[in-house]
């Protein structure tokens, strides 16, 4: 199994390096937008017959060095991919702010604490700070793949693909099932295989978030240039936040549970396709926390943990009664967040409940696996 995803590191240029790195990324951007603009016209996506139309155009009017005209044809044409895959039609690709793509080795390397990076005068060399690198650095198993260049904040940072291929965990060798479920008053509530129930209490979050949202409700009210840059930048913060909080939640169910656990959450890929159900002033609350998110962090963290992540389907997890299995609505109340079974009378948290019923459909996936 490969997991893969982003490292920041903050680059340390002086003041001729950083002009440097500035005329760079506004002409990778440049050459980016003309390439773009004609695999829009022509909806040409064929690396090789894209390539001879617009190559000496890069190299002739935007100065770019061969290896960077060449990864600018591929960035357009995944970002292209992406968006057809996503969204299943042709949007135009644009870059609007600082920012340029770079492969490992042919344009970018690091050696002797530096990072060396290709520009429009050839390689520099640069200082940078990346502890949260070292390890992968130091550790070959991982591998390092294409990054992106940005400008923030008046810092420069290089943000770097990592990847890795780890063993998945065989389900013969699972010796403990934890049901985990996701949610707003309690971020995540586990259950494993010894009843041992772990609440995460999301109310200090819930009331973050709303300060978050009355923040950005008077900026939007402005409107103007001002207000908006503004409103970019609280949403950048409430974006690392939010990513910050995932880790913390994710790393907690790792390390709380021993090697060799199945962990068992809901699917919960089509929660913003269920606002119908939810009342307009309760929206934001129920489908804007990054539940993938959270899910992704605690894959890939599981994953180097010698255990596993699965996500089933979460229809009825919150109405069953875990103890005689009687399914209803009237199970459930949700205003008080309580359970009570009215056929058998089992009676708890409704969190609590969701997350016994996750442990045993993580049983039944072992039995059914096994059969």
């Amino acid at each position: 199994m490969k997991f893969s995803f982003t490292r920041k590191i903050l680059v340390k240029p002086d003041s001729k390096q950083a002009e440097l790195l500035v005329n760079t990324g506004k002409a990778y951007a440049e050459a980016y937008n003309y390439v773009s603009g004609v695999v829009f016209e022509t909806r040409n996506l064929n690396r090789t017959t894209l390539h001879k139309q617009v190559y000496r155009n890069i190299r002739t009017h935007h100065s770019l060095p061969s290896q960077m005209a060449c990864s600018v044809i591929r960035s357009v044409i995944s970002g292209y991919k992406t968006t057809l895959t996503n969204q299943k039609d042709w949007i135009k690709s644009e870059r609007k702010s600082f920012s340029y793509d770079l492969v490992f080795n042919r344009d970018y390397s690091f050696s002797q604490h530096q990072i060396s990076v290709n520009t429009l005068k050839g390689r520099i060399k640069l200082p940078y700070d990346g502890n949260n690198l070292r390890e992968y650095l130091e550790d070959k198993s991982w591998k390092l793949g294409e990054a992106k260049l940005v400008y923030q904040n008046k810092k420069f940072y290089l943000h770097i693909s990592v990847s890795k291929e780890i063993p998945e965990l065989e389900n013969a060798e699972i010796s403990n099932i934890t049901g985990v479920d996701l949610g707003v008053n309690f971020l995540a509530v586990s259950y494993n295989s010894k009843g041992k129930t772990k609440f995460f209490d999301g109310r200090k979050i819930k009331h973050k978030r709303a300060k978050f949202k009355n923040q950005r409700k008077a900026l939007q009210k402005k409107k103007t240039a001002s207000s908006r840059r503004k409103l970019k930048r609280v949403g950048q913060r409430e974006n690392r936040w939010m990513q910050d909080v995932n880790h913390q939640v994710s790393k907690a169910l790792v390390e709380n549970s021993p090697g060799k656990t199945l962990f068992v959450l809901e699917d919960l890929t089509g929660i913003r396709n269920a606002t119908k159900k939810v009342r307009l002033e309760h929206r934001y609350v129920f489908v804007s926390w990054a539940f993938y998110d959270l899910r992704r962090k605690l894959e890939y963290k599981a994953a180097l943990n010698n255990q596993k992540v699965i996500a089933v389907n979460p229809k009825y997890t919150s109405q069953t009664c875990p103890k005689c299995g009687h399914i209803s609505r009237n199970n459930r109340n949700k205003k008080l967040h309580t359970f009570c079974c009215k056929n058998c009378g089992y009676a708890g948290n409704d969190d609590r409940v969701a997350a016994m019923n996750l442990h045993r459909k993580g049983l039944n996936y072992l039995s059914s696996e096994s059969a």
